[in-house]
């Protein structure tokens, strides 16, 4: 599930994740909650991913909450061009330890850093922020295509082991599969 306030980019994530386009110019925000599939090969597996977009405006927030509680992973994102975006994320970490599972797997993104020019977040204030919280994180890029199939790849693979690991096998360690993968991308482990 892809949450933040309205405006930082989750739609265009998702739509270049599933169809590697991106959505130029101004389009319609999000209404309450939409979803894609995708199906990925991860590790010789298929994995099917649901992946559901949901509105950051507050008037829908009461519906969005709703599916917190069924995610097996949110990724949670910020725009680096928006300072208020990125202190509105423990906001939403609250919000996410009130209704969602308690393994849930987390990922905080900081979106737009096609954007340089205009960054009002550094790359430093979002690091701190999810080693705070031991949190992997990354920057991303919708309109370039930067690290959003690594982000989304991470999680499906974080799920996949979860659900398909036998006891003597090792554990898939997304931290370390983010730092070690991500081009431009930083992670921080607890």
């Amino acid at each position: 599930m892809l949450v933040g306030d309205s405006g930082v980019g989750k739609t265009c994530l998702l739509v270049r994740f599933k169809d590697g386009a991106f959505l130029a110019g101004t389009f319609i925000s999000t209404v309450g909650i939409d979803f894609r599939n995708k199906v990925l090969d991860v590790d010789g597996m298929k994995v099917k991913l649901q992946i559901w977009d949901t509105a950051g405006q507050e008037r829908f927030r009461s519906v969005t909450h709703a599916y917190y509680r069924d995610a097996h992973a949110l990724l949670l994102l910020y725009d680096v061009t928006n300072k208020a975006s990125f202190d509105n994320i423990q906001a939403w970490l609250t919000e996410i330890q009130e209704y969602a599972q308690h393994d849930v797997v987390l990922m905080l993104l900081g979106n737009k850093v096609d954007s340089a020019q205009e960054r009002a977040v550094k790359r430093e204030d979002g690091e701190k922020l999810a080693k705070e919280y031991g949190l992997p994180f990354m920057e991303t890029s919708a309109k370039t295509g930067l690290n959003v199939d690594l982000a989304f790849t991470a999680i499906a693979k974080e799920l996949k082991q979860r659900s398909t690991r036998a006891p003597s096998e090792p554990h898939f360690r997304l931290h370390d599969y983010v730092k070690r993968e991500g081009r431009g991308a930083s992670c921080c482990t607890p």
